[in-house]
């Protein structure tokens, strides 16, 4: 993405204005952060608007990536707001690991149990995610879970689309401002095929892989029999598919432990494992604005 000016629209400094108008209102707040760019945005307003009343709480699970893990740390030193890492045991859950279309559910239940047990030793009274207007209406059982522990959306709350996000965050100066979005590593594995901590590491590293080469926004998806789908964007696939990067690409993936490896030539699409979730669950976690 190329450089574009840090002066922000009107339109954005009005939402910027309202965001930390939002986050004043609060007595206190811990923001669920996973250092994307919308939890950065979230936080880096928080710590303006609330300073010690603010905190960032990152779970820390198998389903994290290490290097998303220290780029959490880092971004909230720089933001400078109060940081903890809490350790989640969402495997330990097994309508997590069967993955059967709900596993968002069970992880952000788990996520803001957790927090919400530690609210009183933070000493902030409420939950706030980084969802945006664009979660809204699509199928994001993660927003349910968060109705259920009344956590709170500032985003959404000050009419924040993703656009709207990635312009503040590059007015702040923050280093996430264009980074490609980051799930968790379970959201690889396709519905069906159970979560395990050794299925996350595989992905891990093989995505590693495909980020050394250089490649930006890539997907190891999981499928049933040690399948892996890659997804890179399409204009990366010829490379992909060329020799000597075909043979690497396949002994490395092989390595890791995967026995089938495929190149998906839609190229890279996100969350494009949902066409596969159940139609009654998609209706059942649908949430409308």
């Amino acid at each position: 993405m190329g450089t574009a000016t840090l002066d922000p629209t009107v339109e954005v400094v009005a939402k910027r204005d309202r965001l930390l108008a939002v986050l004043r209102g609060l007595d206190g707040v811990a923001v669920a952060f996973s250092g994307g760019i919308d939890s950065t945005v979230v936080a880096k307003a928080a710590f303006l608007a609330l300073g010690a009343r603010a905190v960032a709480v990152t779970a820390d699970s198998a389903s994290v990536a290490r290097s998303e893990l220290a780029d959490a740390r880092e971004l909230a030193r720089l933001i400078g707001i109060r940081h903890v890492v809490v350790r989640t045991d969402e495997f330990r859950n097994p309508d997590y690991t069967k993955n059967d279309g709900t596993r968002c559910y069970h992880c952000k239940t788990e996520l803001y149990t957790t927090v919400e047990s530690l609210l009183p030793e933070l000493e902030v009274p409420v939950m706030a995610s980084g969802a945006n207007l664009d979660d809204l209406g699509d199928y994001r059982p993660g927003l349910v879970a968060a109705a259920e522990h009344f956590v709170r959306h500032p985003l959404q709350e000050a009419g924040f689309t993703k656009a709207d996000v990635r312009a503040l965050a590059q007015h702040w100066e923050l280093p996430t401002w264009d980074k490609p979005a980051a799930p968790c590593l379970s959201s690889r594995m396709a519905p069906g095929v159970a979560v395990t901590p050794e299925r996350t590491k595989r992905v891990e590293d093989a995505e590693a892989y495909l980020r050394s080469l250089g490649l930006r926004e890539c997907r190891v998806r999981y499928h049933e029999g040690d399948l892996a789908r890659v997804e890179v964007s399409p204009g990366e696939l010829a490379a992909l598919a060329c020799e000597p990067a075909r043979a690497e690409l396949a002994r490395t993936l092989h390595a890791l432990g995967f026995k089938f490896v495929t190149l998906d030539l839609d190229g890279f699409r996100s969350g494009s494992l949902n066409e596969l979730v159940p139609l009654e669950l998609k209706l059942k976690f649908r949430r409308e604005e």
